[in-house]
């Protein structure tokens, strides 16, 4: 069996994220992530499923993920997985957009997989040179190229969709997690938040939201450990820091949704 290879790089100069994942047989549960992902996979295939919508993804296809799209994926092929993305957060992608456009927004990518899309070799450029540590202002070049391409041809020019379909009740359940989420909250909790009995809730908010109470509780959780490991807290400080009851919950959930464990996170950013 191929030795796994599960490797993060951080470019100082760009402050965005580079994810290599390969000879991987990881399922990635239901989850959202805060900032963009712009991936690609170089070998094998994956079942995806984004916003209510299942694709069949494999090399050529461009993945766009913006902040809080929910999606799972897992392996279809018995083949291990080659995936690569960077990943820019909400400030980053707005200053290169002001950048490229002269207008402060944030793009909403309309479509979440782009089948045989040729802009993939541009990222692989891209991501190569940043997984490197490249210096050249090449990268810089490519950045900014391909992003113009992507939010021309992919974005529309709003910020993100309006919550129309979210209720008061399913609104209140979402601020009381991110309100509280380093508390040992239960079900009775936001049942009594809503005046909803604990079935009609779940239904409710995952019909809306497209991803459980749980699932989302999680993933706020998981988010606000990113930020503390990379600010340097211990992975023990920072799994009792966000709700997790002790250090192998913690690592567990963040390997399930992140791919590394915490403390191969926190080493990215060591030298920062």
């Amino acid at each position: 069996m191929k030795q796994e290879i599960r490797a993060v790089k951080y470019d100082e100069e760009l402050k965005i994220e580079a994810y290599h994942f390969k000879g991987i047989m990881q399922k990635f549960p239901n989850h959202f992530h805060e900032y963009y992902v712009i991936g690609f996979i170089e070998k094998g295939k994956r079942y995806l499923s984004c916003k209510n919508k299942e694709y069949t993804i494999q090399p050529g296809n461009l993945l766009l993920f913006n902040p809080r799209d929910n999606h799972t994926c897992e392996q279809i092929d018995g083949k291990t997985l080659d995936y690569r993305c960077i990943n820019i957060q909400p400030e980053i992608m707005r200053k290169a957009v002001f950048e490229i456009t002269g207008k402060n927004y944030l793009p909403y990518f309309t479509l979440q997989v782009v089948f045989h899309n040729e802009l993939v070799s541009l990222l692989k450029e891209l991501h190569q040179m940043i997984m490197q540590g490249e210096k050249d202002f090449r990268k810089e070049e490519i950045f900014f190229f391909l992003l113009e391409q992507l939010i021309e041809e992919y974005a529309e020019r709003e910020a993100m969709p309006d919550d129309t379909e979210q209720s008061t009740e399913t609104k209140a359940i979402c601020d009381y997690l991110e309100k509280y989420y380093m508390k040992n909250i239960t079900l009775d909790d936001l049942s009594r938040l809503t005046g909803y009995s604990k079935y009609y809730l779940l239904r409710s908010f995952t019909k809306q939201k497209e991803i459980s109470p749980y699932s989302y509780l999680e993933t706020i959780r998981i988010d606000k450990a990113k930020k503390l490991l990379e600010n340097g807290v211990l992975p023990v400080d920072a799994g009792l820091q966000t709700g997790f009851t002790d250090q192998s919950h913690f690592s567990n959930f963040f390997k399930r949704f992140i791919g590394l464990t915490p403390k191969q996170y926190m080493n990215i950013f060591k030298d920062r």
